[in-house]
């Protein structure tokens, strides 16, 4: 799946841009500009899909932009993270076979699946491999 939704910016009475995601309805943010909107609205979808991702809530697929929304990118480790959480529920494999797989203790897997924890990317790229998936990342020119 790929982890950048459309938001649509609207400005507000006092001159705010407030940013709003239809696919994730709980990532709201605003900001002065709406550069700063949309850089605070990466960090909302992170947070509510992680929200989604604790609760067991299936992650909602991003739809197609319309006229005048914003396509913006959850941030790339949580959504490596979240990738691995959704491929854990689909195959069924708990925090405990996974370490076993990698040779690690549940408590490093319990910090590599959570949103919060600062991992780095290459040891969830490594667990998402042991579930027969992997992570592709293009850049592109940002709005």
């Amino acid at each position: 799946m790929r982890y950048i939704y459309p938001v649509e910016l609207v400005q507000d009475a006092e001159g705010r841009y407030v940013a709003t995601c239809g696919d994730v309805p709980e990532a709201v943010t605003d900001g002065e500009s709406a550069h700063l909107a949309l850089q605070e609205m990466a960090d909302a979808l992170g947070a509510a899909l992680a929200g989604y991702s604790l609760d067991c809530r299936e992650l909602p697929a991003p739809s197609k932009p319309h006229a005048g929304e914003f396509l913006v990118p959850v941030n790339a480790l949580v959504a490596a993270k979240l990738a691995l959480r959704s491929a854990m529920h689909e195959q069924g494999v708990s925090n405990v076979r996974l370490a076993e797989q990698l040779g690690l203790s549940e408590s490093a897997v319990r910090r590599l699946v959570n949103p919060d924890h600062l991992s780095r990317l290459d040891r969830v790229v490594a667990a998402l491999s042991v579930l027969g998936r992997r992570l592709v990342i293009e850049d592109q020119v940002a709005a």
